[in-house]
């Protein structure tokens, strides 16, 4: 059975990962809006993990005889003045969410939750990867700098990103259905 104050914690973070979701569609809209379909398409990926993020959660807690509580959400941005703008705050976020696993996993320690454990194992090797990708995303938009064909280059990179098969984000899959 999960501890109370483990499910409020993770119930929490349920909404934190639900967030990430929410920003990471903006900032999808936002480079469809400029024209950067490609940075678009990988905003829409890094959607679709933060969703199945949140379920890791969703599924820890009931499977440990918990209550899976839906939080109310807040929108963070929808908006941003330049994709570089749009860059630093996907990687600000991130460290952001780092800080919030890692809260989590001292919690559960402090808890003696050992149950926990693995499924935070894998969210802190989970966040050394989301920090360096967009960490390295965004050191490439400061070098690229006023170059648009910098910009478009990197627009065409990006959306080379492949989605997880059957992702909801991805036009192709439900396109396919219709």
């Amino acid at each position: 059975m999960i501890g109370e104050t483990i499910q409020s914690i993770m119930n929490e973070q349920i909404k934190n990962e639900l967030e990430s979701y929410y920003i990471y569609l903006s900032m999808a809209s936002y480079f469809h809006s400029e024209n950067l379909d490609g940075m678009a398409h990988w905003m829409r990926i890094q959607a679709h993990e933060e969703m199945t993020h949140a379920m890791k959660f969703f599924d820890h807690i009931i499977d440990r005889g918990g209550t899976a509580t839906l939080l109310d959400l807040k929108q963070l941005k929808t908006s941003w003045s330049s994709p570089l703008e749009a860059w630093k705050d996907a990687c600000d976020h991130e460290k952001f969410i780092t800080g919030k696993i890692h809260g989590i996993l001292n919690r559960v320690r402090a808890e003696n939750d050992y149950t926990a454990e693995p499924l935070l194992a894998w969210f802190v090797n989970e966040q050394i990867e989301e920090e360096a990708n967009t960490e390295k995303i965004l050191r490439q938009m400061e070098r690229i700098g006023d170059s648009r064909e910098g910009l478009f280059m990197l627009d065409r990179e990006l959306g080379t990103r492949i989605f997880p098969p059957g992702s909801p984000l991805d036009p192709a899959a439900y396109n396919a259905a219709t």
